[in-house]
């Protein structure tokens, strides 16, 4: 609290909506999403396994990829969707947009975040994240990067936890959801929590952090913690 009362915001002017073109990383290219994309991104998830892969999403099963690109397309009038190429193979590996975005406020939502198979749980996987909250953060100058998720959805918890942001409640009885209640958890990491994220992100992703076959040899959590 004691952060947030001494941030002068007598001067503020608001930032810029997060729209980029690209967002360049070591392991992962992220492009925004173009309807073109929409048959090669269904076939990346797997095509209907991507239904799987999106359980917690609000929107309904899709049958093919014209359903799909559909969706996303209708999202850009809101969302400014982001894409993953592997800048080896050219192909594309998963999806996140930028959503609720306010910018005359500095906040905005990372969501619909889907990873391919082969993309989850790698180091690429997690340098998507870092570029996509360095841009808003270091970039736009945002405040605030909120994080929102299904309460039932155990690995979207655990992934924000890892990421940096902290929960801060829940709303229940938020939306309807394929026909069903969903109460909403809600996360964020702020312009004050960055700095020690965003280090913890850089070390995390320094070479010297994996052994010879690709293993972490500190968590994102761990490096955080020895940097508080």
């Amino acid at each position: 609290m004691g952060d947030m009362m001494q941030e002068d915001l007598q001067n503020w002017q608001g930032c810029k909506a997060p729209k980029p073109d690209i967002l360049d990383g070591k392991h992962i290219r992220l492009e925004a999403y173009q309807p073109e994309m929409a048959a090669e991104l269904w076939d990346a998830f797997g095509g209907t396994a991507f239904n799987k892969l999106a359980y917690y999403f609000p929107n309904p099963n899709f049958e093919n990829a014209a359903e799909f690109g559909a969706w996303l397309d209708g999202n850009q009038s809101s969302y400014h969707t982001m894409v993953f190429r592997d800048p080896a193979t050219q192909k594309l590996l998963g999806m996140a947009s930028y959503m609720r975005m306010d910018p005359a406020n500095g906040v905005v939502e990372v969501g619909a975040v889907c990873h391919a198979p082969i993309l989850q749980r790698s180091i690429a996987a997690t340098e998507v994240h870092y570029l996509m909250a360095k841009h808003v953060f270091d970039a736009l100058g945002y405040r605030r990067y909120e994080w929102k998720l299904h309460n039932e959805n155990e690995p979207s918890h655990r992934a924000a936890k890892r990421f940096g942001f902290k929960f801060e409640g829940i709303f229940r009885n938020h939306i309807v959801s394929k026909g069903k209640n969903r109460d909403t958890a809600w996360y964020a990491m702020t312009n004050q929590d960055w700095p020690i994220i965003k280090a913890a992100f850089k070390a995390w992703l320094e070479p010297s952090n994996f052994d010879s076959q690709g293993n972490q040899k500190a968590s994102l959590e761990e490096i955080r913690n020895a940097l508080t």
